[in-house]
């Protein structure tokens, strides 16, 4: 860690706090203590608490878009297929830590929405993203004849991200995977069917 640049290291220890205790929260003294720089070295790097924590957001969502684009957008995948590795996907992500953080995006829009619409905007903007990764792997599996044709892909991915960030809070408040699995099970037996 410490051979990372000031600002990684802010970043990576920021995102682990605010993932593990909120954004509320954490402070700046918590990040630079965690970091192991000063404080000025946070106002070097971010013009605020805002800002470090939209940006905070893009590392979280750059890895988020990885195993997007290694899943629902995978058309070297099965599209179906592509859906079942995105949940897998989340849920493992979930389990590293028992199921305690649950999805920085949905905490965010619990919690960081009230305190800033830059921030509220940019967790709309990465939702609308999924839904419309979802979206597009819906419409590949109706091409390949898996789905029914007249199904209003956008609806059921808007759902479905809906759905998934609730069974994602379920899971953290019950240390348990099963709300995200009882999710999972739903949407392929009730809504894809």
């Amino acid at each position: 860690m410490k051979n990372l640049p000031t600002r990684d290291r802010l970043l990576t220890e920021g995102l682990r706090l605010i993932h593990e205790q909120g954004f509320g929260n954490t402070t700046i003294f918590h990040i630079v203590k965690a970091a192991g720089v000063s404080a000025d070295a946070f106002d070097e790097h971010f013009a605020c608490k805002e800002d470090f924590a939209l940006q905070v957001l893009d590392v979280y969502f750059a890895n988020g878009r990885a195993t997007v684009d290694a899943t629902l957008r995978n058309d070297d995948l099965p599209p179906l297929d592509r859906l079942r590795q995105y949940l897998a996907l989340n849920l493992a992500h979930l389990d590293r830590d028992g199921m305690r953080n649950g999805c920085l995006y949905g905490n965010f829009a619990a919690e960081g929405s009230d305190y800033s619409d830059l921030i509220r905007h940019r967790i709309t903007e990465i939702f609308e993203y999924v839904a419309q990764s979802i979206s597009y792997c819906l419409r590949a599996a109706a091409q390949t004849g898996k789905l029914r044709p007249r199904l209003e892909y956008d609806e059921v991915a808007n759902f479905a991200v809906a759905s998934l960030q609730g069974a994602i809070l379920l899971a953290k408040a019950q240390r348990s995977p099963v709300p995200v699995l009882q999710f999972e099970r739903s949407l392929f037996s009730l809504i894809l069917a």
